[in-house]
């Protein structure tokens, strides 16, 4: 009865009902913005609210970062431009959806999916986080090498049939990704002298060219003066049995968000990238080929990428370890209101566990509420012109740039990404396979180099791939997944469907 009662207080309490209910809507506007991450808005509320009640401070930063995770979706369908990392992978059939007429039905799935996603993520973090929080720790340096290399597999599917151009554009972004300093040497690389480099390459500005940036220089060949209002479709409201058929697929890649973000330094980027991934390889029969605006493909990333925020939050209250950048201000606010976070959390505070799942709870009621409410509100971005529409996508990604780090040199990185995005455009380069390699390579180097050193080399090394239940069942996942994306098996399975 006590646990209901802590987990009801957030529903009851009109003051935290409206903290939620406002930090919600504040985190799907920041969202929405490129550039203003979810990291950032939550940062600065823990400035701002620190003198605050404990519950009040906690309820409105909950509501702030599952509306941001949410809100990237919004510029991801509507101008290619992912508000936020872990909505990356959104863009790859969200973006085509809306060239095609059906952003508004891409943002209602958008909106019920991240719902479905988030309340998993909440269900579990309820109902399982000692568990998931003891599966999530005895995961060694191979098997996040595993993963990042299950992510880079994504490369294939994302070459829209220009594969080799499409493996070099990785290649190239992981090259990209393990610019500046060696995080387990502490030798600089491909820094060629430079100070400036000597931090890396933002991967968030590296998104806002490769997206943002490079679209607008894009469409600036084609400019008219005509209105777009012509392109969207009357699209009606999902029907119930349109729903469920994705809810099985739904269901499955929360589960697999929440697995990924309970990992310490994954984050929700990856959880999206393997929840479309999945979506790729389970889907059959999709209403259109990946990547053309399959719905399935916006729908997999949303769901997995709301429910890694669960996913975060179960080693923070559980071990006290943050899932992510923006759990580890949540451990600092935490500290600042004299708790300890770590095992003992949840047994001497368990009203703070369960006033949280319940903030959580309304967030994601919150999110589903305004998401739906806005989907007109947000649509009518499209039917702008682009003579008045890509300026101020420019100015906004200009800003939000800047607003990173307050440093110029991010502004002269995002344009120079911009740049390079163009030209891969125009002579046919596929831009995602680029962010791919920027975002994976560095856990692909340290997971590796790490996992060698901690073994003996050579065969011992190959040895631990399968000595681990964990390890081996990644490993089997990952040798399946690369045998059925080679030539030679689509051949077999051609042949055996027409057998």
């Amino acid at each position: 009865m006590e646990v209901l009662q802590d987990f009801l207080i957030p529903f009851l309490d009109i003051r935290l009902l409206l903290l939620v209910a406002a930090g919600t809507f504040a985190g799907i506007i920041i969202g929405a913005i490129p550039g203003l991450s979810v990291t950032m808005g939550v940062a600065l509320l823990l400035s701002l609210t620190y003198s605050w009640e404990m519950y009040d401070s906690l309820a409105l930063m909950l509501g702030v970062y599952f509306g941001g995770v949410f809100g990237g979706s919004r510029a991801a369908i509507l101008i290619n431009m992912p508000g936020a990392p872990s909505s990356v992978a959104t863009t790859f059939d969200g973006y085509p959806m809306a060239q095609k007429g059906e952003a508004k039905l891409a943002l209602t799935l958008t909106t019920i999916f991240s719902f479905v996603g988030g309340i998993v993520g909440v269900l579990i973090l309820a109902t399982a986080a000692p568990l998931v929080s003891k599966i999530a720790i005895h995961f060694a340096q191979r098997d996040y090498l595993l993963l990042a290399l299950l992510g880079l597999l994504l490369v294939g599917s994302l070459s829209k049939g220009a594969t080799g151009k499409g493996i070099f554009a990785a290649g190239a972004g992981i090259i990209i990704g393990l610019v500046g300093m060696d995080t387990i040497g502490g030798g600089s690389r491909f820094t060629f002298g430079s100070f400036q480099l000597m931090n890396g390459v933002n991967f968030v500005v590296a998104i806002l060219g490769l997206f943002g940036m490079s679209e607008i220089l894009y469409q600036m060949k084609n400019l008219s003066a005509e209105g777009k209002a012509s392109i969207l479709k009357k699209t009606a409201f999902p029907t119930i049995a349109f729903l469920l058929k994705f809810l099985p697929l739904s269901l499955r890649v929360s589960v697999l968000g929440v697995l990924i973000g309970a990992l310490p330094g994954a984050g929700g980027e990856i959880a999206a990238l393997l929840g479309y991934d999945h979506a790729k390889q389970t889907v059959k029969n999709p209403n259109r080929p990946f990547g053309e605006g399959a719905h399935a493909g916006v729908i997999a990333p949303e769901a997995a990428n709301n429910a890694a925020i669960g996913g975060a939050l179960i080693p923070l209250l559980t071990l006290g370890i943050p899932g992510d950048a923006v759990t580890a201000i949540f451990i600092g606010a935490l500290f600042i209101h004299g708790l300890q976070p770590g095992p003992l959390l949840m047994e001497q505070s368990g009203d703070l566990f369960w006033m949280m799942v319940g903030s959580a709870t309304l967030a994601n009621i919150f999110l589903l509420i305004f998401g739906l409410a806005v989907v007109t509100i947000f649509i009518r971005i499209i039917t702008v012109p682009n003579q008045i529409l890509l300026p101020i996508i420019a100015v906004i990604t200009v800003i939000g740039s800047y607003a990173l780090n307050n440093n110029i040199t991010d502004v002269y990185w995002m344009l120079g990404f911009g740049f390079i995005g163009f030209f891969m455009k125009v002579y046919k380069f596929p831009v995602a396979p680029l962010v791919l390699g920027i975002i994976l390579g560095p856990l692909v180097d340290t997971s590796f180099r790490r996992a060698y050193m901690g073994s003996d080399g050579g065969f011992d090394f190959l040895l631990g791939f399968v000595n681990a239940p964990i390890t081996l069942i990644l490993t089997i996942v990952f040798v399946f997944t690369l045998v059925s994306q080679t030539s030679m098996f689509q051949q077999l399975k051609a042949k055996f469907k027409k057998a």
